[in-house]
């Protein structure tokens, strides 16, 4: 399944910045505009690369379903950044 929504912590001692819900499906409306141009720079670099182009557009849509309940935790000494994709 396609994820949709990311959601964003940042914590340090100076500010606390609230908890952002990113939704990622509103990605999808200029996804889907600018989709003809996508798959014509996806087939030149598959012709110059010499890859099959069904077998780089599985490999995408297969990335892309994987990163659903990714969880991407940063800490340094002082501060903190979380990033989930739901």
């Amino acid at each position: 399944m396609i994820p949709n929504v990311a959601v964003l912590q940042i914590e340090s001692p100076h500010c606390h910045m609230p908890t952002l819900w990113l939704p990622l499906f509103l990605l999808w409306i200029p996804l889907i505009l600018l989709s003809p141009l996508i798959l014509f720079v996806i087939l030149a670099a598959c012709i110059a690369g010499r890859v099959s182009f069904w077998k780089a557009i599985a490999t995408f849509l297969g990335i892309l379903c994987a990163l659903r309940g990714l969880n991407v935790r940063v800490t340094t000494y002082d501060s903190k950044v979380l990033v989930r994709i739901l």
